[in-house]
C-alpha cells in the first residue's frame, strides 16, 4: 500500500480544488460519517437559494418555537445564538447567528420558518442533496446533532462548500466575519483557520462527542483556492494545529493535471460489415485529475466497447467509454466516440464477411498504463 502523502491524524480527510471542483486527496472521504455542525452548510445553501430567487428576504422575521429554544437554546450544551423563547428574529440575524456562531436555535428557527418543521427541512435537504450529487448525504435535522439518519461524507461536505462559494458570492463573505453580536451578547467565529492562516475565508467547524472535532475550511493563495475537510480529530487543539497544516499542504503538495484531452484518440476499434476494418475512438471530454505534486504512478486506462463495432457508424457516435483509475484518484468514466463515419459494405461484401464471421465478439479492449 502506498504511503499516505498527507499523513493526517484525522479519521476522515478530503481536499478539493476550489477553482475546478476536482478532488485532490481523499482519506475515507467518500464514506458516510457523522458530520456534526458541518452539515449546516446544506441549510445555508438552501436558504441562500431562496434569497436569490426572491422567495425570502433578509428582513423577514420568524418566531422562536419551544422546540427551537429547548433543542438549541441557552439551556443546552451546544452552540447557540441565545434566542429568547417566543421572540422574533430577522432572517439576516438568524443567518449570521447560524453561520458565524453556529447557533443551533437559529438553524431550527430558519428550518421551521421556511419549511414548516425541522423534519420537513430534513426531507427537503435529503432530496436537494441528491440533486446536487451528494450521494452519501441524508439529513434528519437542521443542526447536525447526532441521529442515525443524519450522515454526510467528507467529499459531500467539500462539494457543498464549493457550491456555496461558487453559487452565492454575494453571501459567502459572511463566513469570514470574526464575530457576531445579538441582544448585546458578543460571540466569536470558531473557525481557527481565520486566525491561523492568511488567505482563509471560511467555512465551518463541527464537533460532537461521537464524531470528534472537524472542520471544512477554504483559503485562497496566489489566485488559487483550496477546500479541505477534516473530521474525527481528538481535540480542539488538534484541530487548531492540523487544519492550517493540511491547508498549507493542499496548496504546496497537491495539484490538478489533465490526463486525457478532449478529442484525443484513445483506441482503435474493429468494425464488422464496414467499408473500413477499423475506426479510431476519441475522448469526448477532458479528464482533469487531482494528485500529489510528485505525480501519480500506476494510472490505468481501459477502453470498453462491444467489439467488433457494427457498421454503419456515424462520426461522433458514442460507442463505449474510457475507464481511468489510479491510486488515490477516484475512478472516472469518459465516453468515447467514433472518429469518423464508416459506411456499410454492399451485398457481395456482406456475403463474403458472412462466410468468415466476426473475428471477435467480446467486449473489453485496449488497456493502457
Amino acid at each position: 500500500m502506498a504511503a499516505d502523502p498527507l499523513n493526517t491524524d484525522a479519521r476522515y480527510a478530503f481536499i478539493l480544488d476550489g477553482d475546478t471542483g476536482v478532488p485532490l486527496y481523499s482519506k475515507a472521504g467518500y464514506e458516510p460519517m457523522i458530520p456534526a455542525s458541518m452539515s449546516k452548510l446544506m441549510l445555508y445553501y438552501m436558504v441562500f437559494e431562496r434569497l436569490k430567487a426572491k422567495r425570502l428576504t433578509m428582513t423577514d422575521q420568524f418566531s422562536v418555537s419551544e422546540h427551537a429554544w429547548r433543542t438549541g437554546g441557552a439551556g443546552t450544551d451546544g452552540s447557540t445564538m441565545f434566542l429568547p423563547l417566543n421572540s422574533k428574529a430577522s432572517v439576516e440575524d438568524l443567518l449570521r447567528g447560524a453561520v458565524i456562531v453556529s447557533g443551533n436555535d437559529a438553524c431550527i428557527v430558519l428550518a421551521e420558518g421556511i419549511w414548516g418543521s425541522e423534519e420537513a427541512f430534513a426531507r427537503a435537504a435529503t432530496a436537494r442533496a441528491k440533486e446536487l450529487g451528494l450521494t452519501a448525504s441524508t439529513f434528519a435535522n437542521a443542526t447536525g446533532l447526532d441521529d442515525p439518519g443524519h450522515r454526510m461524507s467528507a467529499h459531500d461536505i467539500a462539494v457543498i462548500a464549493y457550491r456555496l462559494i461558487k453559487d452565492f458570492p454575494e453571501y459567502y463573505p459572511m463566513f469570514s466575519e470574526p464575530e457576531f453580536t445579538f441582544n448585546k451578547t458578543r460571540q466569536y467565529n470558531r473557525n481557527p483557520l481565520l486566525r491561523e492562516l492568511q488567505g482563509s475565508d471560511g467555512v465551518k467547524t463541527g464537533h460532537l462527542g461521537v464524531s470528534g472535532y472537524g472542520l471544512v475550511g477554504s483559503a485562497v493563495r496566489d489566485g488559487k483556492r483550496r477546500i479541505i475537510v477534516l473530521n474525527g480529530l481528538a481535540s480542539e487543539t488538534a484541530r487548531k494545529t492540523e487544519a492550517p497544516r493540511v491547508m498549507r499542504s493542499a496548496f504546496l503538495d497537491f495539484e490538478t493535471a489533465t490526463l486525457v484531452k478532449k478529442g484525443a484518440q484513445v483506441a482503435v476499434a474493429d468494425v464488422w460489415m464496414g467499408e473500413e476494418k477499423t475506426v479510431g475512438l476519441l475522448a469526448t471530454e477532458d479528464y482533469v485529475a487531482g494528485m500529489h505534486a510528485d505525480g501519480v504512478t500506476g494510472i490505468r486506462g481501459t477502453v470498453v466497447y462491444k467489439s467488433p463495432l457494427m457498421a454503419p457508424i456515424k462520426a461522433g457516435d458514442i460507442v463505449g467509454e474510457l475507464v481511468l483509475s489510479a491510486p488515490g484518484v477516484a475512478e472516472k468514466r469518459v465516453p468515447v466516440a467514433a472518429a469518423k463515419a464508416v459506411g456499410e459494405v454492399g451485398f457481395f461484401g456482406k456475403a463474403m464477411m458472412g462466410l468468415r464471421g466476426p473475428e471477435d465478439e467480446e467486449e473489453p479492449t485496449s488497456e493502457k498504463d
